[in-house]
């Protein structure tokens, strides 16, 4: 069982009558993914600003790195990085000297050498001295990215890190972050991109309304929700007919010779089906299982998908 990096008890935050935070709970595991989904204006930004120290709490236990971020805030900042939903660099400064000045505000030892070693991992190099202003979109996300990793925070909040980056862009984030993630870092991540939760993410939880309506890793989540089946293709209709007509409550595809029967995905629920199919010599050409996505779970929690989401 790994420690605790981030412990939040009973988290509140109000804006005159408006509770933006109502009560929430978690923990996050020591050099794990935990990924805090939600649609806009959930809580999540607030959530990461209390955390990060920028936001005080109106009422809640929050322990960060193991230091309360009410009475310890020193102590907080110092073992944290945060990235926010907007590049935090300089644009009339190079991306060496934006790092050489992050460097230099946190008196990190050998600032040189630590800056050509982040420069080299995130492949700005040959960047390096072209002032900011002439960055493509993803170039800014990754100095970003590291600027927050100088001086090595054991836990860094990654808040919306690739909204607005390409695909390739947003997969390179996505080998950073398992980097940094394997070295022990931990990551507390915050995405309208459920395919980034999920790839990333070790532990998922749902905020809406400023209340958290669900917490798990990503199968967990998915085994909430109702639509696993099993898919069945035959090799002619005759087979269709007859696998339809002993696997009641299945659904039919003539054109695809595809049959859907409705099952909890368990290994003694497969068996069963099989049998079924043996005891009426019927052979599937092909047999897979198909689970519910996180956009599911996102849309039966929140009652909104996350295009929706993204679009506004």
């Amino acid at each position: 069982m790994k420690s605790s990096a981030i412990a939040v008890s009973g988290l509140r935050k109000a804006y005159g009558d408006k509770a933006v935070l109502d009560g929430i709970d978690f923990e996050v595991a020591a050099g794990t993914v935990f990924s805090l989904l939600g649609p806009n204006g959930a809580g999540k930004t607030t959530t990461v600003n209390v955390l990060a120290t920028l936001l005080r709490a109106d009422a809640g236990t929050v322990l960060v790195a193991g230091h309360d971020v009410a009475t310890a805030t020193r102590q907080v900042r110092a073992a944290i990085g945060v990235t926010g939903q907007f590049a935090a660099v300089d644009d009339l400064l190079t991306g060496r000297e934006n790092l050489r000045l992050m460097a230099d505000l946190k008196r990190v030892p050998s600032g040189d050498r630590v800056v050509t070693g982040l420069l080299e991992r995130f492949d700005l190099v040959e960047s390096a001295d072209r002032t900011v202003s002439a960055y493509s979109g993803g170039m800014r996300r990754k100095l970003d990215l590291a600027m927050t990793l100088v001086g090595r925070p054991r836990i860094i909040f990654l808040d919306e890190p690739t909204t607005g980056l390409d695909p390739r862009s947003r997969r390179t984030m996505w080998g950073i972050v398992r980097e940094l993630v394997a070295e022990g870092t931990t990551v507390f991540l915050t995405t309208q991109y459920l395919e980034e939760a999920d790839q990333l993410a070790d532990r998922i939880a749902v905020l809406d309304q400023g209340r958290l309506v669900a917490q798990g890793t990503p199968d967990e989540l998915k085994r909430r929700i109702p639509g696993t089946h099993v898919r069945l293709r035959f090799a002619d209709l005759d087979e269709l007919d007859t696998a339809a007509r002993i696997l009641t409550g299945a659904t039919r595809d003539d054109q695809e010779l595809i049959l859907r029967v409705p099952s909890d995905g368990e290994s003694r629920s497969l068996r069963a089906l099989l049998d079924r199919l043996d005891e009426h010599m019927i052979n599937a050409q092909e047999f897979s299982v198909h689970t519910p996505d996180l956009d599911d779970v996102f849309l039966a929690l929140t009652g909104r998908t996350s295009a929706e989401v993204i679009a506004q």
